[in-house]
């Protein structure tokens, strides 16, 4: 089951996922993403409970990037061993902080 839980800590947001971020569960979140941005300067995507990203997930994640470079920073952190394979296939890992 997809879940996404926010947490505010001043300008700080961090948004962690738990399950599939595909096309099913990437129109919330991005919904969920775009809502957070006008309020913070750092985005943090916990991704320890994330098993898989697909193509509208990374979608998602570039759109957030974007947004945040222009006020700030995002990064993503506990990110697993497949999520990571995927960043790295895609080249992702070149674009987003990952920690």
């Amino acid at each position: 089951m997809f879940s996404i839980n926010k947490t505010i800590e001043g300008k700080k947001a961090i948004v962690a996922l738990s399950g599939r971020l595909d096309t099913v569960t990437a129109p919330e979140t991005e919904t969920a993403v775009k809502e957070l941005i006008p309020e913070i300067s750092e985005l943090v995507f916990d991704f320890s409970g994330l098993e898989y990203i697909s193509s509208a997930g990374l979608r998602v994640l570039l759109s957030a990037q974007k947004a945040m470079s222009a006020k700030g920073e995002m990064k993503l952190v506990g990110v697993s061993e497949a999520v990571m394979e995927i960043f790295e296939v895609t080249g992702f890992t070149d674009i987003l902080t990952i920690e």
